[in-house]
């Protein structure tokens, strides 16, 4: 599955940068986010970092961990995440921020496949609204810091 979400936000791009990069806030306003940890953090060339986070998620009744490899290019204003464990096949996302007029753009890309298929199937029907949930968390969360 691959869902792709723009939104043009009145912040600027190093604004959402910092909100979406601080993973280890992200059970504070992401509500299906538990616990997160993450460990392993480097910088293999300036401006950018590496590091390895592992997420407990819930929704409804389902409760999963997985492992994922979080590289936030300040330079790039790019963040992208890679699947290292957990129940799906394939995991990737990207965010994405760019000057506007009116503030930044944040373009938000998914792509995934569950390992089973009986999860696939309960998200797929409300796939496109996860995502926009997902989203909104960040942008509620980017007025409770900036305003």
């Amino acid at each position: 599955m691959r869902h792709r979400l723009t939104r043009v936000l009145p912040y600027t791009p190093e604004q959402l940068f910092d909100l979406v990069g601080d993973v280890e806030r992200y059970p504070a306003f992401v509500r299906w986010v538990s616990q997160l940890r993450t460990w392993n953090r480097r910088e293999p060339e300036e401006g950018v970092t590496l590091l390895d986070a592992e997420a407990k998620v819930k929704f409804s009744i389902v409760r999963e961990r997985f492992s994922t490899r979080v590289r936030l290019d300040r330079p790039a204003m790019a963040i992208d995440v890679a699947l290292l464990s957990g129940p799906f096949r394939r995991l990737e996302t990207r965010w994405r921020f760019e000057p506007h007029e009116k503030g930044a753009e944040l373009a938000f890309e998914i792509d995934f496949e569950f390992g089973s298929r009986l999860f696939e199937r309960l998200l797929a029907a409300n796939f496109e609204k996860a995502v926009t949930r997902l989203v909104a968390c960040f942008e509620r969360r980017a007025l409770e810091l900036y305003g």
